[in-house]
């Protein structure tokens, strides 16, 4: 559910093929949403419910569960650092230990009023010397762990699961929107040498950093292809319309293309100085070999690679995807990458979903409750 669109696509899996066949989709203006989080429960969910029924439509097929994204200004990640004593009596490593270590990871993470949605193991050290891989089988006394934390505020998630429930679907999982994006626009290759994939929304940018195959940076701007929009209005004197017309390059005659590529220009510029600042924030600044790949609605503006090469002095491209094959069809387009990516899983996974499945549905069942409780006269 984007801040003016929510989008739902069906997948279905054939025997032998490595990604799902899309069967259905559906697309509704979103409503009560502010910069990706829910501010109307009614009316979000209307929205929801209205892009659920045209995806149930093309696909003759009753939605009642789905992968949920999640992004929103307060999606990001956050690092932390913890220790587990190995609890076998002959010092081998379970999983046990590891989540351990993460707990204590987390507990020396200020998650006041955070949810925390998954959780990214970034090094492993046992008996202080650095493991390559995981430490599962290995033998040691003291196993310490760096990890990648994905948080939003806990307000926006409860909000976000309230309008799911209302909409009667159930989730099979929360993913960050930027992972799920990943899943379609970068490929195993450039998650390991070092990549960022960046989501133009129409108010906010989100910026995630990959290494070694793994997540390792998350950040959300509350900036976003709007701003561009209402920046080309008010410079060009035109319908707000018009102005997302002429962002993505269909500018009438009359306009000085000149003029419209200043003002575009002059706000993208905005926009890759805060990816930069955070690129230098964790070092990785003209260091990822793989660039930048953009995705989302605004990832649409011509000339945006060329304006992110001289900005950000990084290989830059919008992202594109194989799934289809030849076809031709509107999920080519960037802005329908997140939710594709839900349906499609990453080749593999080495993260840790935070809290068990049940314990979402416990909470969707208890945030009903209590609203039900308040309607009660």
């Amino acid at each position: 559910m984007g801040s003016t669109t929510t989008r739902v696509v069906v997948g279905e899996f054939l025997k032998g093929e490595k990604n799902p066949k899309v069967i259905g989709t559906g697309e509704s203006e979103t409503k009560g949403m502010r910069h990706g989080y829910v501010v109307n429960v009614l009316e979000a969910t209307s929205s929801l419910k209205n892009a659920i029924s045209l995806a149930e439509k093309s696909s003759g097929i009753k939605i009642r569960r789905a992968f949920v994204s999640i992004g929103g200004v307060t999606l990001r990640g956050d690092m932390a650092s913890g220790v587990g004593i190995i609890s076998k009596a002959d010092g081998e490593v379970t999983n046990l230990d590891i989540n351990k270590a993460l707990k204590d990871c987390e507990e020396n993470l200020n998650l006041n009023n955070k949810k925390v949605i998954k959780v990214f193991p970034l090094s492993f050290k046992l008996d202080g010397k650095e493991i390559l891989g995981r430490p599962e089988g290995m033998r040691g006394t003291k196993l310490e762990i760096k990890a990648l934390f994905i948080t939003c505020s806990l307000s926006h998630f409860e909000d976000l699961l309230e309008v799911i429930a209302s909409s009667g679907i159930e989730p099979i999982d929360i993913i960050a929107g930027a992972e799920a994006g990943s899943n379609i626009a970068l490929s195993p290759k450039q998650k390991m040498v070092g990549g960022a994939l960046v989501n133009i929304g129409s108010e906010t940018v989100s910026l995630s950093v990959f290494e070694n195959g793994t997540l390792v940076s998350l950040y959300t701007f509350s900036i976003g292809g709007e701003d561009i929009t209402n920046d080309i209005a008010l410079g060009m004197k035109v319908s707000l319309e018009n102005a997302e017309r002429f962002k993505l390059g269909n500018l009438g005659e009359e306009f000085s293309k000149k003029k419209l590529d200043e003002i575009i220009e002059a706000r993208l510029s905005d926009i890759f100085e805060l990816i930069e600042n955070h690129l230098k924030k964790i070092k990785r600044n003209e260091l990822l070999p793989a660039g930048i790949v953009f995705i989302g609605g605004s990832a649409n503006i011509p000339m945006i690679e060329e304006y992110s090469k001289s900005a950000l002095k990084l290989p830059s491209r919008v992202g594109t995807t194989e799934i289809f094959g030849n076809i031709k069809t509107k999920l080519r387009d960037p802005s329908w990458f997140v939710a594709l990516g839900l349906i499609i899983s990453p080749d593999e996974d080495n993260s840790y979903t935070e809290g068990s499945l049940p314990n979402v549905f416990k909470k969707i069942k208890s945030i009903l409750k209590s609203n039900i409780k308040e309607l009660m006269p």
